[in-house]
């Protein structure tokens, strides 16, 4: 159908008129191909979120299942024990020492990335592959290295070191300060397995800054250098405060990732010599399926989401509020 408009001096023209007809079929088959991943998605991951929340708050201590209600007491009891407060001990040291070095060294490795130098893809690729390594393997090989009577330590034994480190057979604490149940300081067994981490996931930092740094404009830094700014000033005063969002980025999935975890722990060392290299995660394994205290670990596993919400739904929320800005 088309309606005939005329302006003023102008002859008439027919404009044609769009009709509205029903929803697409391609629009309803999409639908309907996502309606079984959006079921599964609410039944095996939000629903056994509901239902692990739950069961922390039963007494299902037992091979028998007992639903009888038990309010918080399994949250108060796993707090007083050594071992949760252990654990909370070396996931804040693990968390810290774990970013800190993964941005350090993933800006460190960006930068040189960035200099245009030969053979860029191939250092990109060496510098990636160990995020390709599952977190078992990292933690077999670095068991190997840092292991007292092998690895570093016979290279530092030919060197004249008569008295090499003990890495994560190590009980030392520094500093050592007494807490309660709990030494405060930083476990050096725990600085090794910080080690492996980072080796593995410093990769994906180095990533993150890179792409920030290929999207700085090249004018920026040319009317920075006109200025009169050096090397390290461009940097600190130019660059440095460009690759915020990167940072941003960056923490928030590793902290997401420190916090969740396990097979690195597991392959590598274990609980450690008074807990000295345990995690949440370990610790909620062992306790649930070795120790058969379902709601204790169910009240481990509550906690560890609750930490992950608390990093990611901000995350979340500012990517959302930059698309609708945008």
């Amino acid at each position: 159908m088309k309606r005939a408009v005329q302006d003023a001096g102008s002859p008439r023209k027919m404009v044609p008129t769009i009709k509205r007809g029903p929803i697409l079929w391609d629009n309803w088959s999409a639908v309907l191909v996502l309606i079984p991943s959006l079921i599964a998605l609410g039944l095996f991951v939000y629903g056994f979120i509901v239902w692990t929340a739950y069961v922390s708050l039963t007494n299902w201590n037992s091979y028998i299942p007992n639903f009888r209600w038990a309010g918080l007491r399994n949250y108060i009891s796993v707090f007083q024990t050594f071992r949760f407060q252990s654990d909370i001990r070396n996931i804040v040291v693990f968390t810290v020492l774990f970013i800190v070095g993964c941005l350090a060294l993933g800006l460190f490795l960006a930068v040189l990335i960035d200099q245009k130098i030969r053979w860029e893809s191939l250092f990109r690729s060496i510098f990636i592959f160990p995020m390709a390594i599952s977190f078992v393997a990292t933690g077999v090989i670095w068991s190997w290295l840092l292991n007292p009577q092998t690895g570093v330590n016979l290279i530092l034994r030919s060197l004249g070191d008569t008295h090499p480190p003990q890495w994560f057979l190590s009980t030392v604490f520094v500093p050592s300060i007494s807490a309660g149940l709990i030494q405060a300081g930083i476990p050096l067994a725990l600085v090794a397995v910080t080690i492996a981490a980072i080796w593995q996931m410093s990769g994906f930092a180095m990533a993150i800054y890179l792409g920030g740094l290929r999207a700085i404009p090249e004018e920026m830094k040319e009317a920075a250098r006109i200025d009169g700014a050096g090397s390290w000033r461009l940097f600190w005063t130019v660059i440095f405060p460009q690759l915020k969002s990167s940072t941003i980025t960056a923490v928030i999935i590793l902290s997401a990732a420190s916090l969740k975890v396990f097979g690195l722990i597991y392959a590598m060392t274990g609980p450690g010599q008074d807990f000295t290299t345990d995690m949440p995660t370990l610790n909620m394994f062992q306790t649930t399926f070795q120790g058969s205290q379902f709601a204790q670990g169910a009240v481990i596993a509550t906690l560890l989401f609750l930490i992950m919400a608390a990093f990611s739904i901000p995350y979340l929320l500012t990517v959302l509020r930059r698309e609708e800005e945008a």
